[in-house]
């Protein structure tokens, strides 16, 4: 019986510290962002230009994701995740210091190539932690993300409204962050690959029942990658405000995602997979409609915070609807994880190469026609709540429906 309550507290003290290590993730990402109007300035690009440096981040991601479950396997967990999250933390300093399009792209590489790897890491770590539990923490765990993020984003703005050189401000930010995230490191699960256990295949397409699914995560992801990478720079240029005010909006959004994702998952137990995800679809929806029509600051930064409020929980759902969407949970999910990294590459560089012929106005309308598309078609993440685990406390060990005869 001590074992058992030993181990329990232990995977209760390695949840903890992976929520830290979310939110050490997504202080990286709210640094970064705020910042990008002062990059674009520094490494004097166009908003075409621009849109087509913010696509190296989830190309990075995306070639490099398939490395971190083999790193995983080669160090074991804990010391893959302590490597790999310290690499994304650091990798903060290069996107300031790149003088032209060139080294920014390449600079924007690396920090997407490490930012995948971390974040398959500390995701695998969640769901292991979320299995031992009996219950679900996925939202919760994505909302540490964001409210990292919202940290993130306000340190960024308040150095954005005093003027800072972001090279400064990247250069503390980055060095905080490092020692934070080595110290959550070191609680968390120290899984090891059992003996003779071959390593994870480089690369997984996504399984025909995954494509739907997938599909509804784009939409979010596409969403969520549109506002963080340029909300600041839409209040600039078309409504001409300051540069804190600008990265405030940023600050808005992300602080709307970590509400709902802090608290996403009582929500969904409460009323379901699909009606959360269409209610959210609704709200992202008249959140669009706030930007593309605002006439004054306020107007478009309500807009980009109920855009964050209604597409928050969306990509955690689909990971849920995914595992439970056929007989290769494992397989399903990573195919999930591809279509929605694609919407990550594809976001940005839409978003400015749109603006470039037209405006970001109209970037914006594609980015609202994108978002009313979860509420039409949030049916097909249905599998994610088919049995749903209910969790019955009262001992260490948490037992669910699924435990049953």
């Amino acid at each position: 019986m001590k074992d058992v309550v030993y181990q329990h507290r232990e995977v209760i003290r390695a949840r903890y510290a992976v929520a830290a290590v979310f939110a050490v993730h997504g202080a990286v990402t709210g640094s970064f962002a705020t910042r990008v109007p002062w990059i674009q300035d520094h490494a004097s690009v166009s908003p075409g230009q621009l849109g087509l440096a913010l696509a190296f981040p989830a190309l990075g991601a995306s070639v490099a994701m398939p490395l971190a479950g083999r790193i995983s396997h080669r160090f074991g967990a804990r010391t893959a995740l302590r490597g790999l999250l310290a690499l994304w933390t650091l990798s903060l300093l290069l996107p300031s210091l790149a003088p032209d399009l060139l080294a920014l792209c390449l600079a924007l590489f690396t920090f997407g190539a490490t930012a995948g790897m971390a974040d398959v890491a500390m995701n695998a770590l969640g769901v292991e932690i979320e299995n031992r539990l009996g219950r679900s923490i996925m939202s919760g765990l994505h909302g540490m993300w964001s409210a990292g993020a919202l940290i993130g984003s306000a340190g960024g703005t308040l150095a954005a409204h005093l003027g800072t050189d972001a090279r400064l401000h990247h250069a503390l930010a980055a060095a905080c962050l490092t020692l934070l995230g080595l110290i959550a490191c070191t609680w968390v699960l120290d899984l090891q690959p059992a003996e003779n256990e071959e390593p994870p295949p480089r690369f997984a397409l996504p399984p025909r029942s995954a494509l739907l699914i997938g599909a509804v995560g784009f939409c979010a992801v596409f969403a969520e990658g549109a506002s963080l990478d340029w909300s600041a720079v839409y209040l600039k240029d078309e409504l001409g405000t300051s540069a804190g005010l600008a990265a405030a909006s940023t600050t808005g959004f992300t602080l709307t995602m970590a509400i709902a994702r802090l608290a996403g998952d009582k929500v969904v137990d409460r009323y379901g997979s699909v009606r959360t995800v269409r209610v959210g679809g609704v709200l992202a929806f008249v959140g669009g409609l706030l930007i593309v029509l605002a006439h004054h600051p306020a107007m478009a930064m309500s807009g980009f915070a109920l855009m964050g409020l209604g597409i928050a929980v969306v990509v955690p759902l689909c990971f849920a609807a995914a595992g439970r969407s056929g007989p290769n949970p494992s397989l399903a999910i990573a195919g999930v994880a591809t279509i929605t990294y694609t919407s990550g590459l594809v976001a940005p560089s839409a978003i400015g190469t749109l603006a470039q012929a037209t405006s970001l106005v109209v970037s914006f309308t594609l980015v609202t026609l994108l978002s009313g598309g979860l509420a039409v078609f949030a049916g097909v993440l249905r599998s994610g709540d088919r049995d749903r685990p209910k969790v019955v406390t009262g001992g260490p060990r948490v037992r669910s429906t699924r435990d049953q005869p």
